[in-house]
């Protein structure tokens, strides 16, 4: 087979040892990959419609859109790993693939919506690694982990997130706003400026915004050469971003449904929304950057390209007599 490990032959008279390589990303390999890729979407179809449809209808699951971009990221910053990728036939697709029957079984048998959503992602994931193995999961788990975003989060749990986070979100963004001079009253998660009543949950949705910035953070650490324990400060402090971005997005949102039409005021929270991304971009910058200044270890000590090095040097030595 054309797939198979090549293999460097040895030669009787130079005394070359035998060298195995791994099985290399071929046309052939490819088109298996697709194709098989393909037939479990079509497999799972009208989940992966639903999801389509959430999102876009959905505003606390609109961060689904960003799930493809950044698992493009994911994978092109370690792009360099792709030909070090020990490629071979695994039982772990066909594992996973199973695992996600079951739960497309459980989701339709039991009402579970999210069980459905993940066994499609899980069906499909299989196939990938019914040709690519257990190594390509070691290699860019992080990008098979963003997977997990593109499930839409059930109600209860939104609710229960969201309606405390609404609540403390208006009292700290009352507290600034009074701070600058703005006669503003709360009632809840409610806020009254200039005869307008603002609701944090209309205004400016915490829920929306938590796992926008927990999927950029998580993006963000390890689309980063950081560390692991800085890695873990950066997803851990994610909500405690998220708040400040919705305050810093509050209090002027609350300032134009006081002073400007309703259309103006939306316009300006559907934008500022994303806007906000990039602040806690920034933001996280900011830590790595402050964490260095202390002299902190933020940095790994090599580049992240040992694999690469290690596998020339390997090469360099081919050939050589034993």
């Amino acid at each position: 087979m054309t797939d198979n490990a090549s293999i460097h032959s040895s030669q009787p008279d130079d005394g070359k040892r035998i060298t195995a390589m791994p099985m290399m990303w071929s046309a052939g390999r490819l088109g298996a990959i697709v194709a098989l890729m393909l037939v479990g979407i079509w497999a799972t179809f009208s989940e992966w419609m639903d999801i389509w449809h959430i999102a876009l209808t959905d505003e606390e699951a609109s961060h689904i859109f960003l799930v493809p971009i950044i698992l493009v990221w994911l994978v092109s910053v370690r792009k360099d790993q792709i030909p070090l990728c020990n490629l071979r036939l695994s039982f772990l697709g066909p594992l996973l693939i199973g695992v996600g029957w079951v739960l497309l079984w459980s989701g339709f048998n039991h009402s579970f919506q999210s069980g459905r959503h993940a066994g499609a992602i899980a069906v499909v994931s299989g196939c990938f690694l019914t040709f690519t193995g257990w190594d390509v999961v070691k290699r860019f788990w992080p990008a098979f982990v963003v997977l997990a975003f593109m499930v839409p989060i059930p109600g209860q749990i939104r609710t229960q997130i969201s309606v405390p986070m609404q609540t403390y979100t208006a009292a700290i963004a009352q507290f600034f706003s009074v701070l600058i001079g703005m006669t503003v009253e709360r009632s809840g998660n409610v806020m009254s400026y200039n005869g307008i009543e603002v609701a944090v949950a209309e205004a400016c949705n915490g829920m929306r915004m938590i796992f926008a910035l927990l999927l950029v953070s998580f993006a963000f650490a390890f689309g980063t050469p950081l560390r692991t324990w800085v890695r873990i400060v950066i997803i851990l402090l994610s909500p405690v971003i998220a708040v400040i971005c919705n305050v810093i997005r509050l209090i002027p949102t609350v300032y134009v449904y006081g002073q400007y039409s309703e259309g103006v005021a939306e316009a300006f929270h559907d934008y500022s929304g994303w806007f906000m991304l990039l602040v806690a971009l920034g933001m996280m910058f900011g830590i790595v950057h402050l964490l260095n200044w202390l002299q902190l270890p933020v940095f790994p000590k090599n580049n992240g390209n040992g694999d690469l090095v290690r596998a020339k040097n390997n090469n360099k030595h081919t050939g050589e007599s034993e």
